[in-house]
């Protein structure tokens, strides 16, 4: 026999989410299988067994909060075949005390759940119903009789799209209810409640730690891209043949920021009590939108990297993101991120600094707008805002405005990025 433990995640993450239970008890399972997916504060992780056999039981729900180190399934030796449930009809013997507890741990529901069923009544028809833990305890929420539920599982098994099933049919017009005392709330139809993913209570609680620990300021500026997409446009041909990689605005970014925070050190610090870590690295946090929320995976020392090679890591990364295959050591580490909330039409935004990080960048949207090059001309340029919000704790006004500045003559002349690059 074989206890599933909840494994090492990271440093900084002591708890999970039991997101999905890929097997459910009587499910064979060979060593090396995955057995269940945990949602953590940043990536989904399957979690495999480490012995072949069957799945004796799983001690912990779909939606459960699990520690690292907890057992949450046995696994031990058998044929793998599902129990059937036990016939309704069929009443219990009286047995004695010590055989009701030995019937108990063997029947399906402890395999099931790890609950014992109520004393009053062991041969409650509710108790004999095989049922997913996620099953079973959304009708405890919905107050749900599981016996009532209808199932098109071959085995029996009540599922939570039953239950579900069964909550959204209409009551019988026969029952009705008390009336509500004046001080409880009305349920209102037009809301739905939905709990909060880990990674989105993750991403409120942080934000707002930010906000309450920094003293976060943010300086705007706006770049002409004309020279920057005359470039791109004359070279993207010849640099996909060459590198088999698309030449985007993201590596022309990069290279700004990496430039910039060279000049300006403090932009790449974080405070650590009362010391200032002055980081001689540049690990570039690349915010990516996926449908859990935004993910801030990390390209490493970009100022060791070319175009092309930034752009494939962005690439990589970003579909990593998209298809849940993002590791812990993907996204730690980070010493400075870029956003884009341009590639959703965002004109101009206040980006949030991310973690202990000093300084983030928001890119926006590209927009022609009529520029006054000089006192007597004006041109219809692409132009873009650009934001640096910046703990103003270690880096001061006047270096903020710097950096972002550098950021802005870097891209408006590609040829000396080149050369700083």
């Amino acid at each position: 026999m074989a206890e599933i433990k909840v494994p090492e995640l990271a440093e900084s993450i002591t708890e999970g989410t039991i997101a999905q239970w890929l097997k459910q008890p009587g499910d064979t399972v060979e060593k090396g299988e995955f057995i269940v997916e945990l949602e953590t504060d940043k990536v989904n992780v399957e979690v495999i067994s480490e012995e072949a056999g069957v799945v004796q039981e799983l001690l912990a729900a779909e939606g459960d909060t699990v520690e690292v180190g907890q057992v949450i399934a046995v696994v031990g030796e058998g044929s793998g075949q599902k129990a059937a449930p036990a016939p309704k009809q069929e009443e219990p013997k009286q047995e004695e005390p010590n055989a009701k507890a030995q019937q108990t741990e063997d029947s399906p529901v402890a395999e099931t759940t790890g609950e014992q069923p109520s004393v009053s009544d062991p041969s409650s028809p509710e108790d004999r119903i095989i049922a997913s833990p996620a099953a079973r305890k959304l009708a405890r929420e919905k107050g749900i009789d599981l016996s009532a539920v209808q199932t098109a599982d071959p085995l029996g098994r009540v599922r939570v799209q039953d239950v579900e099933a069964h909550g959204s049919q209409p009551a019988p017009q026969a029952k009705q209810e008390a009336p509500k005392s004046a001080a409880q709330p009305q349920q209102d139809d037009r809301i739905v409640r939905e709990k909060m993913s880990r990674r989105r209570q993750t991403i409120a609680n942080r934000l707002l730690e930010v906000r309450q620990n920094t003293a976060m300021l943010t300086t705007f500026n706006e770049i002409d891209m004309t020279n920057m997409m005359a470039l791109r446009s004359r070279k993207k041909d010849e640099f996909v043949e060459k590198n088999d990689v698309k030449l985007g605005f993201m590596s022309f970014f990069t290279k700004a920021v990496t430039a910039a925070l060279k000049k300006y050190p403090n932009v790449n610090a974080e405070i650590d009590g009362n010391d200032l870590l002055l980081k001689k690295f540049y690990d570039i946090g690349i915010a990516v939108s996926t449908e859990e929320g935004l993910v801030v995976p990390i390209v490493r020392d970009t100022d060791r990297k070319n175009f092309a090679e930034i752009e494939r890591e962005i690439g990589e990364l970003a579909k990593k993101a998209r298809d849940k295959k993002l590791q812990l050591s993907d996204m730690t580490g980070g010493s400075f991120t870029i956003t884009n909330g341009g590639v959703f039409g965002s004109l101009m935004s206040t980006p949030i600094l991310n973690g202990s990080q000093a300084a983030i960048l928001g890119m926006h949207t590209i927009q022609h707008r009529p520029i006054a090059i000089d006192k007597e001309t004006m041109e219809i340029r692409p132009m873009m805002y650009v934001a640096l919000s910046y703990d103003h704790r270690i880096i001061d006004g006047k270096d903020s405005v710097g950096f972002l500045k550098m950021v802005k003559d870097l891209i408006e002349n590609p040829e000396d990025l080149l050369l700083e690059s």
